[in-house]
């Protein structure tokens, strides 16, 4: 079969596909997963999920290469990061054979939609664990229902890789020892209105900075933050327990590691420090890598290698990583699942 899509007009949108993997949980344990067609769920009106946010998800990306093979990226850190999200709202664990075994089915199933190699689409996938059933009381759900849904999407940046703007906010993303680390749904309904303040002002998103100090780097909309440094050319990225750990950032701390030769450092990022970066960039699924202007913070304007062009060593990992998502580079060992 072969599907009707203008690949190269595609957008980050979502699309009805004709399968997705579900799975159900009650009284300790699975007890059916398979293939559906049905495009909603039908939940309780008491559901955790509605009422207290008992809910995780993931988002990964499946491409096809030159050859026509197809290859998802790095399923088995998504698999550990809902879980670990899945444990800190005391929901049941996914197990990682069954997560990877549902996203290679999800695919195969829809492989028709998963957008030809040199298009600049991809195959994007969203699993998602929610707490269901009877519920009123604040208490962890006796039910759950694990699902992952996909669509086709384009590339993230319409017209080349183009540095964009970003400034702080007096919003926090997360709270001190709070769900920041985990990828649940509060974290981004908090940063909707943010997000909307600071593209009225001309900026792409907001620059998030620690809940207790307001003083450190922590996210930079829903992307992790890297900077290159001066001179040195050092890989930096901050560290803290309420970011979330960003497969993608980890790809590129080794990629810059072991492929660039460039020394790599997780730690405090200063907001009042900007200066000893050359380069700068948010990394995430959906962009792989944004690159950073500049940064505006209390009415000064940092800017880091151009607000037009993109820094050489940005460029480097952004087109190592792409290589090996694609195909056209040798990837680490574990880091491709061939479907």
């Amino acid at each position: 079969m072969t599907v009707d899509i203008k690949w190269a007009e595609l957008g980050f949108e979502y699309m009805n596909l004709p399968y997705r993997w579900r799975a159900y949980w009650k009284d300790g344990e699975w007890y059916k997963s398979g293939l559906e067609t049905e495009n909603t769920i039908q939940i309780e009106e008491g559901a955790p999920i509605l009422h207290y946010g008992q809910g995780a998800f993931e988002g990964l990306k499946a491409f096809k290469t030159k050859e026509g093979d197809i290859q998802i990226f790095r399923p088995d850190q998504n698999a550990k990061r809902l879980n670990a999200s899945a444990a800190r709202l005391v929901m049941p664990e996914v197990p990682e054979e069954d997560f990877i075994h549902a996203v290679k089915e999800v695919v195969k199933a829809n492989a028709e939609y998963v957008p030809p190699y040199g298009t600049g689409a991809s195959f994007y996938l969203r699993p998602t664990l929610i707490g269901v059933g009877d519920n009123i009381g604040v208490h962890a759900a006796k039910e759950y229902i694990f699902t992952v849904f996909a669509m086709p999407v384009g590339p993230y940046f319409k017209g080349g890789m183009v540095p964009t703007a970003f400034t702080t906010s007096e919003f926090d993303r997360a709270a001190p020892h709070g769900t920041g680390a985990a990828k649940v749904g509060g974290n981004y309904a908090g940063s909707l209105q943010p997000g909307i303040e600071a593209r009225e002002k001309g900026y792409s998103d907001v620059v998030y900075l620690d809940p207790a100090t307001h003083t450190k780097i922590e996210e930079v909309g829903s992307a992790n933050f890297f900077g290159i440094e001066k001179d040195t050319n050092k890989f930096v990225t901050p560290k803290s327990p309420s970011i979330l750990p960003s497969i993608t950032k980890y790809s590129l701390l080794w990629l810059a590691q072991h492929r660039l030769g460039l020394e790599v450092e997780e730690g405090d990022v200063y907001i009042d420090d900007l200066d000893r970066f050359s380069e700068a960039g948010a990394c995430g699924t959906a962009a792989v890598i944004s690159p950073v202007s500049f940064i505006t913070h209390n009415d000064h304007k940092h800017v880091f290698y151009s607000e037009t062009e993109v820094g050489p060593i940005t460029k480097k990992l952004y087109d190592e990583l792409v290589g090996i998502q694609n195909g056209d580079v040798e990837a680490p060992e574990g880091w491709i699942v061939k479907v």
